[in-house]
């Protein structure tokens, strides 16, 4: 499996849209503040066609030290979770 790079991402979207590169990396990296700034409000994000993202909340729970097994407290902590559309996962 291979992986897109964000210097492809840009370049396949600038060709398609007739935008310049700098134009698109301008907007990829505005959208990834303005995700990141309704997720921190407590906000969903939906992505039309891709898929909506969320935070979930992980409760702090008790782990096992893998080295000496000795419990551990692991902290509670935020993630982001994705959720893809139907149209998406259709393509796939």
């Amino acid at each position: 499996m291979t992986q897109v790079t964000k210097a492809e991402l840009i370049a396949n979207i600038a060709t398609a849209s007739g935008n310049s590169k700098a134009h698109i990396e301008a907007l990829l990296t505005q959208l990834a503040t303005e995700v990141a700034l309704q997720l921190n409000a407590g906000h969903d994000v939906t992505l039309p066609g891709i898929g909506k993202l969320s935070v979930s909340v992980r409760a702090a729970r008790e782990g096992r030290n893998p080295k000496t097994g000795e419990p551990i407290t692991i902290k509670a902590a935020k993630r982001v979770k994705f959720s893809a559309t139907k149209s998406l996962k259709a393509v796939l």
